[in-house]
């Protein structure tokens, strides 16, 4: 592919156990965007469900050319997949984009950034570390800190709440919107957009 190709990767565990968990809003974002473009993830021998697609396009214009994937393998050890797709299809990591849960941002919100620490986050850490650099594209996509004195590794391998569950489908569609933003306009008009206080 040529090299204006961007890979959007959206994090989770697999398999029906995990796929309702807050660990899991990566990939339920990515299954959003193929959603939206009509088409539906496939095995990839990189070990990850994958198809190409385009991502947004407004008045008739197809949209940036992109491979959305969900990793095969668990959260922890999603550097491999990840680095093998980037590899396969020929993105540099100035074009991946990694989508994910984040502690640190109150549910129902989304932050864009680029570069910066793992927060804990096992996946983004296996991933930083596959590729040599922390220096790529993140959608953050807010879950908000467990209650009390939970454990935030219990806390993120649990399902949304049910108050949570009747608005994931709007934090989906943010997410998705941000991913679309980012490829479209880049990380600062993305940013602007996604990062304005809303009314």
């Amino acid at each position: 592919m040529s090299e204006d190709t961007w890979l959007v990767v959206g994090l989770g565990n697999p398999g029906p156990r995990y796929e309702g968990n807050r660990h899991n809003v990566g990939a339920m974002v990515a299954l959003e965007l193929a959603r939206r473009a009509g088409v539906s993830l496939r095995a990839h021998k990189a070990g990850a469900r994958a198809e190409s697609l385009r991502l947004g396009g407004a008045q008739g214009t197809p949209g940036a050319r992109a491979v959305v994937a969900v990793p095969t393998s668990y959260m922890n050890v999603s550097g491999g997949p990840v680095k093998a797709l980037a590899s396969f299809f020929s993105v540099s990591t100035e074009q991946l984009v990694v989508v994910h849960d984040e502690l640190d941002i109150p549910f129902g919100e989304v932050r864009l950034k680029r570069g910066g620490g793992e927060g804990g986050h096992n996946g983004l850490r296996s991933i930083s570390s596959s590729f040599g650099t922390k220096d790529y594209l993140r959608v953050r996509v807010g879950i908000g800190r467990p209650p009390g004195r939970m454990d935030p590794a219990d806390f993120v391998l649990r399902d949304f709440a049910k108050t949570e569950r009747e608005e994931l489908p709007f934090l989906l569609d943010t997410a998705a919107d941000a991913v679309e933003l980012v490829v479209e306009r880049g990380l600062t008009d993305a940013q602007q957009v996604v990062h304005a206080p809303r009314g």
